[in-house]
């Protein structure tokens, strides 16, 4: 059995995929990226292997992805994260054609094809806001844990409006609402719908299509995803592995140069 390999090196989490020659994963592992993104990328790998007990020769081709794509040492190749997060995207939703990605630095709206292809893109690569990072600030001025954020807001009654459009000073408007008495759920409601404005108006630049699959680490956040879908007005399609999409993508790109390799060999067999 041979294996192909995905590793994500995202700017707040990296996580690693393995999947088999069925396109199947058999191994994954996501860890904090913290400042050593090399050691990061070369932990995230040793788990998922671990997690099936697979040896690394066994893993025939590993692609990077991510900002720290470069920074994957031990890898053949790299592909653009967006490639892999559309390409992970149509593999788990065949029917996907919009995929949004929000991760901790950058959202990305991304249109792809049938067969995975990025048709178009859009991002808010000059501006953390509308990112996971604004939601770090309303965790930070709140002091509410970023897994609990989503949970805590759903429980609001009477949303409060988010004007900033500035991550820096997130945190200094929700301090002000918080002395203006208002509730921490009305306020964390008003963070997650200021993000899923700013988030439709990446996808419209797109295009919208009925199949929208959500990927990236907030796609974790319930909240988030309930604010996307009540503007989007469709139901998202969201995995409990969306936050490996990207580094599945990549894995599915190294599984491509696995079978390619083995055209020619193939080809001498039959004319045999």
């Amino acid at each position: 059995m041979a294996y192909a390999a995905g590793v994500d090196v995202g700017s707040t989490q990296t996580k690693a995929v393995i999947i088999d020659e069925q396109g199947h994963i058999v191994g994954r592992s996501l860890i904090d990226t913290g400042a050593n993104v090399v050691q990061a990328a070369e932990n995230a790998y040793s788990k998922a292997l671990e997690e099936q007990e697979i040896r690394e020769t066994e893993v025939e081709f590993i692609i990077g992805t991510g900002y720290g794509r470069y920074r994957v040492t031990f890898g053949n190749a790299q592909v653009t994260e967006i490639s892999c997060h559309g390409r992970g995207a149509v593999h788990m939703f065949p029917k996907t054609r919009t995929v949004l990605d929000m991760g901790g630095q950058d959202t990305k709206a991304i249109r792809v094809s049938a067969a995975g292809e990025i048709e178009d893109f859009c991002m808010n690569d000059k501006c953390a806001a509308g990112t996971g990072r604004f939601l770090g600030a309303a965790s930070s001025a709140l002091d509410i844990p970023l897994n609990e954020l989503g949970a805590t807001a759903l429980r609001y009654t009477k949303p409060v409006r988010i004007s900033t459009t500035c991550t820096v000073f997130a945190e200094s408007e929700v301090l002000s609402w918080l002395g203006k008495g208002k509730k921490v759920e009305d306020i964390l409601w008003g963070v997650h719908q200021s993000i899923a404005v700013r988030s439709f108006s990446l996808m419209r630049r797109v295009g919208l299509d009925e199949e929208i699959t959500f990927s990236g680490g907030v796609a974790r956040n319930i909240a988030m995803i309930q604010a996307m879908e009540d503007k989007l007005e469709v139901t998202l399609n969201v995995s409990k592995d969306s936050h490996y999409m990207g580094a599945l993508g990549a894995a599915l790109y190294a599984l491509d140069q696995i079978k390619l390799s083995r055209q020619p060999r193939d080809a001498v067999g039959a004319s045999e």
